[in-house]
């Protein structure tokens, strides 16, 4: 069993209540049983999660938009089974979906996992979205470390010339000068 679909029944689970549509959802191998979670008025949070997330391993693209809800949840643990699910996905529409996630300053406390979706999809938007993200996140006494921390390992991992400026520029901050100097060294230098 995917680790990621065992840890997300488990939660849901306990979540659920153990209950007997909690059951069905984890065993149906109906994709439109699924699907219809996702848009019946009154469904809980979970049962909607665990349909979006079973869709999503499954690449039935219904499972999109609430795998993009999901992914900019208040809640850590549903952010990181949306972009597992949607990693697995193959939407096209992920990369930009992350992206928008990512740079969205009212949202920023919930960045993380689109920053780390886009470093794992390797899209075009990835480089140009972090670089903005952390180019915002380089401000005097910002709260977000862990955001700007996983941009700068992302842009160490995607290796693009593009990013060297603002990597030069994160190595002025403590948090971030190490993993920027890691960051630094995967990059190529230019010619």
């Amino acid at each position: 069993m995917d680790e990621e679909l065992r840890s997300l029944t488990e939660r849901l689970r306990q979540e659920s209540g153990n209950s007997p549509v909690y059951e069905r959802l984890v065993s149906t191998g109906d994709v439109d049983d699924l699907a219809a979670v996702l848009t019946e008025p009154g469904q809980p949070l979970w049962a909607r999660e665990l349909a979006a997330f079973r869709l999503g391993l499954a690449g039935d693209r219904r499972a999109f938009e609430s795998l993009v809800l999901l992914l900019n949840h208040r809640d850590p643990q549903r952010c990181a089974s949306a972009a597992h699910a949607l990693a697995r996905l193959g939407d096209p529409r992920t990369a930009r979906a992350a992206a928008a996630l990512a740079t969205n300053e009212l949202r920023v406390a919930y960045a993380l996992h689109p920053v780390r979706l886009l470093v794992r999809l390797r899209a075009p938007e990835a480089v140009p979205a972090l670089i903005t993200t952390l180019g915002r996140r380089l401000r005097p006494h910002d709260p977000y470390r862990g955001v700007a921390l996983a941009c700068v390992e992302g842009l160490g991992t995607l290796a693009d010339t593009r990013a060297r400026s603002v990597l030069n520029e994160a190595l002025a901050h403590p948090v971030l000068a190490e993993a920027a100097v890691r960051a630094l060294a995967r990059i190529p230098r230019q010619r």
